[in-house]
């Protein structure tokens, strides 16, 4: 019991860091697993013979979770890296900068029009995209011309950052994450994703229509966007005549995953591909691109790769069996069995996702998954889908994601600001999400 207390403890004591920025969560998760292992009781050195194959088989924290925990997430990371590999090739062969440039043309002097046609393309675009850079890109854009036609600052970052929320939802680089996380068919991410994508659709949408009518955009035009410093008309990287067709490009990896049950990081390899064949100009000119946007695109998600790097030790803590021992009668006492009480209990809780909390994916929540899943009192799938719905508030709201830091500083807005105004709705998404999981899976 007091071996309980502390790492619960722990848990509080490391999230509050986390929380006050006092340490990195890149450092945190580790630094969490090994406390946990020390709470426990678990060797740092030892070995055990596996009483079913005869095998001697390591016991010490220091292999069977810190030194197997950095490859745990290993075919996860592998999918990011090739995700963001596509994703610099889309925005350095100007195939991110024509899709929103030819979108923006179909909108004409209709603010309303322009503001939903570029939501659209914004979520389409990160289902592929992923990282920094790809905000900053796609953001440098898209927001100007928000702002162009007399969407306020603020309500311009937060429509961008829930368009960007609809998107991730459907990104194949996504569910390989989560079906690695919650050891699932990537099929069963895929279909409860699907789901909760469409909510966070209908979301965006409330909040276009809610932004547009309480500050009164009564625009009929739509002003030109300014010309990127440094570049002049002619240096446009927009795309012409057949090479038009590289703008299919971020719904190929999707339509192979979903459709035609392609392993993530071969799909995404078609799409680099394609991508290739429809902008190279020349075949040296083409390999140097794929050189340096493989080299760029590992550079964007260096940290995430670093975050997951340290969630893959955290799992292997949680679930080691002498950890588990000791926490199963906690989560036990708290764990909803009853659906009514599951919908109450993970809606209410749901904002626990923001500042990497418990229910934050990518941050503690990743530990508290595994444990309950295995108490073997709720599906899987229930765990999965509770996650994932509050995992919404996590990719939108959470004012420690560097896209929200970005967007708010491009903006010139308060990152938590955009918190509060975003909130409601992606707390209300991840309610319904909660009720979608508990009728598709109690």
């Amino acid at each position: 019991m007091v071996q309980g207390i502390l790492i619960i403890i722990a848990f509080v004591i490391v999230a509050a860091l986390m929380m006050t920025k006092k340490i990195p969560t890149l450092l945190a998760l580790p630094l969490l697993a090994v406390v946990i292992c020390i709470i426990a009781g678990v060797p740092m050195f030892g070995t055990s013979v596996d009483a079913s194959t005869g095998k001697t088989v390591e016991i010490g924290w220091l292999t069977s979770v810190f030194e197997a925990g950095t490859v745990r997430m290993a075919s996860a990371i592998m999918a990011v890296i090739f995700g963001a590999w596509l994703g610099q090739l889309m925005n350095k062969t100007g195939v991110t900068e024509t899709i929103i440039k030819k979108s923006a043309e179909l909108g004409g002097d209709k603010p309303l029009i322009i503001t939903l046609i570029m939501a659209v393309i914004v979520a389409l675009l990160f289902t592929t995209l992923s990282g920094l850079g790809s905000i900053i890109m796609v953001g440098s854009i898209v927001l100007p011309v928000l702002i162009s036609v007399g969407v306020p600052a603020a309500s311009a970052a937060g429509i961008f950052l829930m368009s960007f929320t609809t998107g991730l939802a459907l990104n194949p680089a996504n569910w390989k994450t989560f079906s690695t996380l919650f050891s699932m068919d990537i099929s069963q991410i895929q279909s409860f994703e699907v789901w909760i994508a469409c909510v966070t659709a209908v979301a965006t949408i409330l909040m276009i229509v809610i932004e547009f009518k309480r500050n009164g955009i009564k625009f009929a035009f739509s002003a030109p966007v300014a010309p990127e410093q440094g570049k002049g008309a002619d240096d446009s990287q927009q795309l012409h005549g057949w090479r038009l067709l590289a703008m299919l490009t971020p719904i190929i990896p999707i339509v192979l995953v979903a459709f035609f049950k392609v392993p993530v990081t071969p799909a995404f390899t078609v799409g680099i591909i394609w991508i290739l064949i429809f902008t190279s100009h020349g075949f040296q000119k083409a390999m140097n691109t794929l050189a340096k946007t493989c080299y760029d695109g590992i550079t964007d998600v260096a940290p995430a790769i670093i975050i997951m790097i340290g969630i893959g030790i955290l799992y292997l803590a949680v679930t080691n069996s002498t950890v588990k021992e000791v926490l199963n009668p906690f989560l036990l006492a708290v764990t909803p069995t009853n659906k009514l009480v599951y919908i109450l209990f993970f809606s209410i809780l749901a904002p626990l996702a923001l500042y990497r909390g418990p229910l934050n994916m990518f941050g503690l929540g990743s530990g508290i998954a595994a444990l309950i899943i295995g108490l073997n009192t709720l599906n899987p799938q229930a765990v999965m889908g509770a996650f994932l719905s509050a995992e919404r508030i996590q990719c939108g709201a959470d004012p420690t994601n560097t896209q929200n830091v970005w967007t708010a500083n491009f903006c010139e807005v308060d990152v938590n600001a955009l918190t509060k105004k975003m909130l409601p709705y992606l707390w209300g998404t991840a309610v319904v999400g909660v009720v979608l999981s508990a009728v598709m899976y109690m």
